[in-house]
């Protein structure tokens, strides 16, 4: 990694971590975020935790903040609407942009754009009703995954491998009041490239007992196997660093963030989506990946936060 550019907490003045939101990940942003605010704490950082509620821009405004280190998961804090308060009200903070954290927050739109750069991702259908059923059943046949557009962490997702299973997780996924797609099936190795200040961290490949990784996998389960060293030889972990690069860079992505992928049994990476507020939890991907780099969580979040300075 490329050295620090700041080593003194004085120059970030008075930092605000928000977490909480209104979003379906506010339990995890509220883990992300006290971590964060703990992290900054013991490194002498001033530095004080907000929970986010309805009224933000009075919340911000009560007191005098320099930055801002955002840790709201989801609608409402990683969608381009908190980061274009926070660009109104003159606030550095860590992330993407606005028009970067629109666009990566619908899965749907994001895919349009890697599709339109050449980069190769999932086929997928895109549902107004039940009536598209069999439609969707045509084009992608069995099994799918079937997504909200706009959620985060794996919620309202559902594999289905037949019908039946399909109609349920259509049903399941439209209570998400976005659009909902599904996404044919990617039968490989399931990987995760973390991104900090324009440069790749090591490739964790990820493996649950599950039939997908999903939110307990993710969140709760215990047996979820995390490997880095990632298994690749060294030519394709580089190529799949550079992918992820690419593939944020598409969309606007910067400062940090990561990007899910597969390699599919024909050996070709496929991208899945790009998170620009990922979680910061104990167990989280991008502390993982950090550490394997030689970096502990609280490098790790002074170097997140040095990228507001930008």
């Amino acid at each position: 990694m490329k050295p620090l550019n700041n080593t003194n907490a004085k120059k970030f003045e008075k930092v605000a971590v928000l977490m909480g939101g209104g979003s379906a990940e506010r339990d995890i942003s509220i883990k992300s975020g006290t971590a964060v605010y703990e992290a900054l704490k013991r490194q002498g950082v001033d530095v004080f935790a907000i929970d986010v509620e309805d009224k933000i821009i009075e919340q911000l405004s009560e007191i005098k903040i320099d930055r801002v280190f955002n840790m709201i998961h989801g609608r409402g804090g990683e969608d381009g609407l908190l980061q274009g308060i926070l660009e109104t009200m003159k606030i550095p903070y860590t992330g993407s942009s606005v028009m970067a954290s629109a666009l990566t927050m619908d899965k749907l739109r994001t895919k349009l754009c890697w599709q339109g750069h050449g980069l190769k991702t999932p086929k997928w259908f895109v549902f107004e009703n039940e009536k598209d059923i069999d439609p969707c059943i045509k084009l992608l046949s069995f099994p799918v995954i079937v997504k909200p557009s706009q959620e985060g962490s794996s919620i309202g997702m559902s594999k289905a491998n037949n019908k039946a299973e399909l109609r349920k997780a259509l049903s399941l996924a439209l209570q998400f009041n976005c659009q909902v797609y599904a996404e044919q099936w990617v039968s490989g190795e399931e990987y995760t490239v973390a991104i900090l200040a324009d440069e790749a961290l090591p490739v964790i490949r990820l493996e649950t007992a599950r039939g997908f990784y999903d939110y307990e996998a993710k969140y709760q389960a215990n047996n979820t196997k995390y490997h880095c060293p990632c298994g690749l030889s060294p030519q394709q972990e580089t190529e799949m660093q550079l992918l992820a690069l690419e593939a944020c860079n598409v969309v606007g992505v910067n400062g940090w963030g990561r990007v899910d992928l597969f390699i599919d049994e024909s050996g070709v990476s496929q991208l899945i989506e790009v998170n620009t507020v990922p979680g910061m939890t104990d167990h989280s991907l991008v502390p993982m990946a950090a550490k394997a780099n030689g970096i502990d969580f609280d490098q790790l979040v002074w170097r997140i936060l040095e990228t507001s300075l930008a």
